[in-house]
């Protein structure tokens, strides 16, 4: 391992191997990379000191956080990283067993690549898992089997002498305990904010003073919402931040106006030159550029070297100062969507489509209702992923389209119409909420009696960073066979490992849209 880095956990990877220069495709620099892969060492040998105990709950939180900065495009500030480290290891009574800095990426990153193949699918999927159960704990939830499994897998992941077969299982497992992570979560979430309502949200800046939200944590766009009241000061979202206009608590707040904007990839070009401040919530976020990091303020786990931390305080009187002093825009201004709409449309969770249960059945009985399409996952600058936006506008008319996070914004301010009395495209929410997805789809195989494989119901899923990968993991865990993935297939899977999904679960990657509609609908 000569490289000054390694690192090949998303999905726009350089060269679709690895990134392995001075800095990564995501911005993140060598030192940044080598840190977290030192991160990565600490929380195995906290795992390791705790097999066959049960950890306490400031290792649980310790190893929750930094799974979750390990995500890429959450930190990319070393100096945060060699904090987080240096509180694992006190934690650990000063042990560094060869977990202190050493620069150097991980030696998993050149074992043998079936072996290597695994454990990146344990670790990345635990990462994944991990930004789920810190957005629960945030809202004070908890489960232990949750807690727990981190530290077992990563001493999976530790385990030298660990092979196929005994890791294999655990690859399954992770998926199998990401579902009752994602459960807690949606349960955290509408224990909290309510249940999502369909909601009508405008692409357009009133004028005066503004503040943008991006990221994903509700938690922290309530606490400016509180914060903002009566202030003169608007709030809009920003990329996976949109969903939160559906949940009653947080839409009851008049100064929650809309939407800025798209996905988080675009970030630099859409936030470049806005008289208003952002404020950076957990992962899916782009280094910001010198034009406007003095108006970028982060909090939680996200971290920038320059840019304004508000802490565990919470108080977000800095941002609300930025934004009166900047003023925002001298009239409303508009924006549109990728495609040129002027509002999108967020809240169909799982209350909302299992409450229109009975409209898709009786739809699809009569034969009105053909297909059902979930098209959804991250989204990504790499080219090629003009595919989704291109499918979802060939769906024939007598389908209907389910989406989640951020690769929606592909297509969802297209009008697509109504099939059955039914909106043609329903937006599910964030990544967070894929739980929506998986219950929809187990209903309604029970509604007709048989298997979700044997539903008239098609995945076709996009991915990027490690959510994807856990939320992956997840639906073979359930079964789900024939799920269509692109833009690529991940570099971290070895040939053997891919053999392996296709002979047990039929997944294939993404050809065109042409060409899958047709094998999709026959």
């Amino acid at each position: 391992m000569d490289n000054q880095m390694f690192c090949f956990q998303c999905e726009q990877t350089a060269g679709g191997t690895g990134c392995t220069g001075r800095a990564g495709v995501c911005g993140k620099a060598a030192a940044v990379a080598n840190a977290e892969d030192d991160l990565t060492r600490a929380l195995i040998g906290l795992a390791l000191d705790n097999a066959g105990k049960t950890p306490t709950p400031d290792m649980t939180k310790l190893m929750t956080e930094g799974l979750f900065t390990t995500i890429t495009n959450v930190c990319f500030d070393e100096a945060a990283v060699d904090a987080l480290i240096g509180r694992i290891n006190a934690l650990r009574t000063g042990k560094d067993d060869g977990c202190a800095r050493s620069g150097q990426p991980l030696k998993l990153w050149s074992a043998d690549e079936d072996i290597r193949s695994l454990k990146s699918l344990i670790l990345f999927g635990i990462r994944g898992m991990a930004a789920y159960a810190y957005h629960a704990a945030v809202l004070g939830r908890h489960d232990p089997e949750v807690d727990g499994f981190f530290f077992k897998a990563l001493r999976a992941v530790g385990n030298k002498d660990a092979g196929m077969d005994a890791l294999l299982p655990i690859v399954m497992e992770v998926g199998k305990v990401n579902l009752a992570c994602m459960a807690l979560l949606d349960s955290a979430n509408t224990g909290a904010y309510g249940s999502p309502t369909p909601t009508e949200v405008p692409l357009k800046v009133e004028k005066g003073p503004f503040i943008v939200v991006t990221g994903h944590d509700l938690c922290d766009l309530k606490k400016l919402l509180e914060q903002t009241a009566g202030k003169g000061v608007n709030v809009y979202t920003h990329g996976e931040m949109l969903p939160a206009h559906a949940y009653p608590e947080l839409k009851k707040y008049p100064q929650l106006k809309g939407n800025f904007g798209t996905a988080w990839q675009n970030q630099q070009k859409e936030f470049d030159g806005i008289p208003a401040p952002i404020l950076y919530t957990t992962n899916c976020l782009m280094p910001p550029r010198a034009g406007y990091a003095d108006r970028v303020f982060t909090t939680e786990v996200v971290s920038f070297p320059g840019c304004a931390h508000i802490g565990e305080d919470k108080d977000f009187s800095p941002v609300i100062e930025k934004a009166l002093a900047l003023g925002g825009y001298a009239q409303d201004t508009d924006f549109t969507g990728i495609n040129g709409g002027r509002t999108v449309t967020t809240g169909f969770g799982h209350d909302a489509v299992l409450g229109l249960a009975d409209k898709v059945i009786d739809a699809v009985k009569s034969g009105v209702l053909k297909h059902i399409f979930l098209v959804g996952g991250c989204d990504g600058a790499r080219p090629g992923r003009n595919y989704y936006t291109e499918f979802v506008m060939q769906t024939p008319p007598d389908s209907l389209v389910l989406t989640l996070a951020c690769g929606k914004y592909r297509f969802n301010d297209l009008d697509l119409g109504t099939v059955g009395g039914l909106p043609r495209l329903m937006d599910m929410g964030q990544c967070n909420d894929a739980y929506s997805a998986i219950k929809v789809a187990v209903a309604l195989s029970e509604a007709f009696g048989c298997g979700v494989n044997d539903l008239p119901l098609s995945m076709v899923l996009s991915w990027y960073e490690q959510k994807a990968v856990c939320i992956l993991l997840t639906l073979l865990y359930l079964g789900i066979r024939n799920i269509r993935l692109g833009p690529t297939l991940p570099a971290f899977i070895s040939p053997n490992v891919l053999q392996y999904l296709a002979d047990n679960f039929n997944i294939a990657p993404i050809t065109t849209p042409e060409e899958d509609l047709k094998a999709i609908l026959g």
